[in-house]
């Protein structure tokens, strides 16, 4: 059975992410995009990771040109982020989010939330200490929404 932790991502840098380095976290998974309108969701995800990352929350930027608003280079978008937005939080290589190309992780995350085609930039997935998906939210869903779900996630057992 397939899990979110039998998944590999590309850092920015180049970097392997590996998603079982996250086992026991709460993940908040994002697919971003610089020159989308919401891209000012960026201040509130890293808010939250700052806020709730020491308590073992994981916010994770998965850049996508799907929709053609994606700056031209992976080094572009980082620059971008951290200037304008000031992320902090693991950013992977541009992926794709729907089609042929996609990336497994987003067959894997619309397949496990039971809806289809990622509609836009900003879909967000929650994922619990348990790997287990626990909710997705549309892109318009502002991250302080999310927050009462992470702080229930990352309440022990």
């Amino acid at each position: 059975m397939t899990m979110i932790y039998d998944f590999q991502e590309t850092e920015m840098s180049g970097q392997p992410l590996n998603l079982a380095d996250y086992r026991g976290k709460v993940v908040l998974i994002v697919n971003t995009a610089s020159k989308c309108g919401l891209a000012p969701q960026l201040v509130g995800l890293e808010d939250l990771y700052q806020r709730y990352h020491s308590q073992g929350l994981e916010v994770l930027g998965l850049p996508s040109n799907q929709f053609h608003q994606e700056l031209e280079s992976d080094e572009a978008t980082s620059d971008f982020c951290q200037v304008h937005y000031g992320v902090t939080f693991p950013m992977t290589k541009k992926i794709q989010v729907n089609g042929a190309d996609e990336d497994p992780l987003f067959t894997y995350l619309k397949k496990t939330a039971g809806h289809g085609r990622i509609k836009w930039n900003f879909t967000k997935f929650l994922i619990g200490r348990d790997g287990q998906l626990i909710a997705r939210y549309a892109p318009t869903t502002k991250p302080e929404k999310i927050e009462p779900a992470i702080v229930t996630a990352l309440q022990p057992d």
